[in-house]
């Protein structure tokens, strides 16, 4: 938009058609405390200001604009009758002005100025949207790579942990073979194969992650009975943490069309995390149900909760809440993996937390679809 600043009403009408006319945004103000008015409070492309005016001259004008942070990069243009000797035209480029004109203004030059400083604002301005998008790519990169070396780093860490564990009770095996003791040959093979079943889970989703990068991750999808899956995804949670009852309620009462092993891989790194961040405590509840088409499971516990600040990252892909960190093992990809898998189902993941209190991750996907992502 345009602001013409001039005392004289006829100026400011034929300077107006002229500009609009030409498809410009006129804006007007007929002295020099109105037009500092309308600077504060709008944005303009370029000022068309007259220097004679009573009150505030157009150089006094243009010297408080100049001090204005919202319109100091805003070019201006003098208008003058009288004052045209040089050091007056010197005084308006000291005072912020880009260009004189001498009245009476030829309207085809003063045009020629305007389209000039309109095109060089566009190029100006894309150029700035240019250099912000540059910064926060650069941004994003760095935030990227710092991401990908903290994950190398927690990979290396989370995998070594179940390989020396792996590798002391077979050393413990060993001894245990030599003086004949089946009990606690029996006992160390358990606990060894429960590290290679935590190795096995942490290759799985390195896998996981690099399929979904690549773009190959594959669907096998059919109709199959979600009621029959989630309920033996139960009992083989219950199995492996018999301290833990997990509370069923409602059901779906119908086949599902999706990939089985995908989805419930959902289900197990939900009920997993569940038990995993409820420390103390002895229940998970899980809710079933089918809704206009849609099928709803939603898993809550009663464990330390996700503070406001983090619940829009957890599906991230690396994330991991610093607090909790150290406290827990785990990669921060079982929650960005099981949202792909969902949203390949043409679904949605959420979660719901009280810091302290408990949280409750759900997912949405349709019955009956052939959606694919």
């Amino acid at each position: 938009m345009i602001l013409i600043v001039d005392d004289t009403p006829e100026n400011l009408i034929s300077l107006k058609k002229v500009l609009e006319k030409h498809h410009f945004e006129i804006d007007t103000a007929s002295s020099g405390e109105e037009a500092l008015k309308k600077v504060l409070k709008n944005s303009y492309v370029l000022i068309i200001l007259d220097v004679q005016m009573p009150g505030m001259d157009g150089f006094e004008v243009a010297e408080a604009i100049s001090g204005y942070s919202k319109a100091k990069e805003t070019a201006i243009i003098f208008l003058s009758a009288v004052n045209t000797e040089f050091k007056f035209i010197a005084k308006g480029y000291s005072s912020g002005g880009l260009d004189y004109i001498t009245k009476p203004v030829d309207m085809n030059l003063l045009l020629l100025k305007v389209k000039t400083f309109y095109r060089i604002y566009e190029q100006s301005r894309k150029l700035n949207e240019m250099q912000e998008s540059l910064l926060e790519e650069i941004e994003f990169r760095k935030e990227a790579e710092r991401k990908k070396d903290e994950f190398i780093s927690i990979a290396s860490h989370e995998l070594k942990t179940p390989l020396t564990s792996v590798k002391g009770y077979v050393q413990l095996l060993e001894r245990s073979v030599n003086k004949g003791d089946i009990e606690t040959v029996k006992k160390h093979l358990g606990k060894a194969q429960v590290q290679l079943e935590k190795l096995n889970g942490l290759i799985a989703d390195l896998l996981d992650i690099s399929k979904i990068e690549s773009g190959k991750l594959k669907f096998n999808k059919q109709h199959f009975a979600i009621d029959c899956l989630i309920d033996n995804v139960i009992e083989v949670m219950h199995q492996s943490n018999p301290e833990f009852k997990v509370h069923k309620k409602g059901s779906a009462s119908c086949e599902i069309y999706g990939d089985e092993m995908r989805i419930e891989q959902v289900l197990v790194n939900f009920l997993t995390n569940a038990i995993k961040y409820s420390p103390g405590t002895s229940e998970i509840h899980l809710t079933v149900n089918v809704n206009e088409g849609s099928l709803y499971v939603a898993v809550k516990d009663s464990g330390i909760g996700i503070s406001p600040e983090q619940l829009p990252h957890v599906f991230d892909k690396f994330y991991r809440v610093e607090e909790t960190s150290q406290r827990f093992q785990g990669l921060g990809i079982g929650l960005y993996i099981s949202a792909e898998i969902i949203r390949r189902h043409g679904g949605k993941v959420g979660v719901n937390s009280t810091y302290g209190a408990g949280s409750e991750f759900y997912f949405i996907i349709p019955v009956d679809s052939t959606t694919e992502v």
